[in-house]
């Protein structure tokens, strides 16, 4: 068995003992212990992600429910985060989208649902967010936690290419929008001051520039690269970011010393070598000034393109270099993969091979891997899909036998002693397997849809 399996089995005990502890373990340590995590996806980011058509909030009861389940997810439950656990995984992303929760939306008039943020203050008043969902969000955090996993909470879809983003990579939007978000990181941060080292923030997700340019500021426009937007978008990127440390500082307890996230410009990870602007993200990303040492961290994410499989371990070996000499190097922060996949998620030819690839390559690297979904998708337990996925990823990341726990691997319901017993992921002893759902019958793992 290799280090890195015995670091993991012993890792639950000592990250309750560490959480216990006076000071909290520094980023690096937090990025080693994190290792492998999946992405809580398109269950708190779901919102409406139109203006013009805010169709949530016109047409629901606009309850945690109802935007937990929008865009198809089942309800999250602690059954769920068990999975992950007992499967390998050291840590869950969940990502929340704010704004639909935060003051008061007011749609221009009861027959529209039309919303009007930045245009027309009035129809977006005040700052506290909803209590109801913050309970909720404290909820699933909490799921993750009681595991012994890591969780990293973020602000999400407040970000991004849709016309309800306002948390936006521009110099002037920075400073309109500055007091609501230092306002929003405020009360996340104490809402979970208290909470122990496993808790990580992450300041935003996928912040692009007025154009909704990709890759790398003001690809969008005209020229495909304008130095005055371009240079906007690093600075507000940078501001952005010293108001989330400030903010989060400034709220004491556990988070004086909270390990932070933060991303570059849209989360680019500087892939390709299609244009020298490609680096600009990783480059342009300014840590921001803290109070402690070795607290912050710094997130990209990757889908990355393979049209053929003879590419694809160069593709990924370069990406990494990059972040060696750009970030891990050049800013002594560790690195957090916040999300990959491929490009056509479950679709994707080569699927297995990038999940191979990208996380074997991150493990040796010391970069902690996030996987977007793919996994559980709209569910509440594993496909048979999703096992063979697992046994992917976990072999990529533990070695060759696998997960060093109970694990996931070789299922071969008929290789079973016939006689043995059947229990469910709690212990319990069940009379069969009849119910969808995964089992355990002579020490191993099998699936039933």
């Amino acid at each position: 068995m290799n280090k890195k399996s015995l670091l993991i089995i012993s890792l639950g005990l000592a990250s309750l003992a560490s959480a216990r502890a006076e000071t909290f373990e520094d980023v690096f340590s937090a990025v080693e212990h994190m290792g492998l995590g999946w992405n809580l996806g398109n269950h708190f980011d779901s919102n409406s992600g139109d203006t013009q058509n805010m169709w949530i909030e016109a047409w629901t009861d606009c309850t945690p429910d109802s935007y937990e389940t929008a865009w198809g997810q089942a309800v999250t439950t602690r059954e769920m985060i068990h999975l992950f656990k007992e499967a390998g995984f050291q840590a869950i992303r969940v990502p929340v989208t704010w704004y639909p929760h935060m003051g008061t939306i007011q749609l221009e008039d009861l027959a529209s649902t039309n919303w009007v943020p930045i245009w027309n203050p009035d129809t977006w008043t005040g700052y506290d967010i909803d209590s109801t969902w913050m309970s909720r969000i404290k909820e699933v955090v909490d799921y993750v936690l009681d595991e012994g996993m890591y969780c990293i909470l973020n602000v999400h879809h407040d970000t991004g290419a849709a016309s309800t983003a306002w948390i936006v990579a521009d110099e002037n939007s920075y400073e309109a929008n500055k007091e609501r978000y230092e306002a929003l990181w405020t009360q996340i941060a104490e809402e979970f001051k208290d909470y122990g080292e496993r808790l990580l923030f992450e300041g935003y997700n996928e912040m692009l520039d007025p154009y909704g340019s990709w890759c790398f500021a003001s690809l969008a426009t005209s020229s495909g690269y304008n130095a005055t937007v371009a240079a906007s978008a690093y600075k507000a990127i940078n501001s952005y970011a010293q108001s989330f440390v400030d903010a989060v500082r400034a709220t004491g307890g556990n988070n004086s010393q909270r390990n932070l996230i933060i991303p570059t410009y849209c989360s680019a990870a500087g892939e390709g070598n299609w244009s020298t602007h490609l680096l600009d993200p990783l480059k342009e990303l300014t840590l921001p000034a803290d109070t402690e040492k070795d607290r912050l961290a710094v997130a990209i994410h990757s889908y990355p393109e393979v049209s053929k499989i003879s590419d694809l371990a160069a593709v990924v070996k370069s990406m990494i270099s990059n972040w060696k000499t750009y970030l891990m190097e050049a800013k002594n922060v560790p690195v957090v993969l916040g999300e990959w996949g491929t490009q056509t998620e479950n679709m994707h030819p080569y699927k297995k091979e990038v999940a191979q690839e990208m996380v074997s390559q991150c493990a040796e690297a010391g970069v902690a891997t996030f996987l977007w979904m793919s996994l559980m998708d709209c569910t509440t337990t594993f496909s048979a899909d999703d096992l063979e996925l697992i046994d992917v990823i976990t072999k990529a990341y533990y070695g060759p036998e696998g997960y060093p726990g109970a694990g996931i691997s070789g299922i071969q319901a008929d290789a079973y002693d016939p006689n043995a017993p059947i229990y469910n992921l709690q212990g319990i002893q069940v009379k069969d397997a009849s119910i969808p759902g995964i089992y355990i019958k002579s020490g191993k793992k099998f699936c039933i849809q």
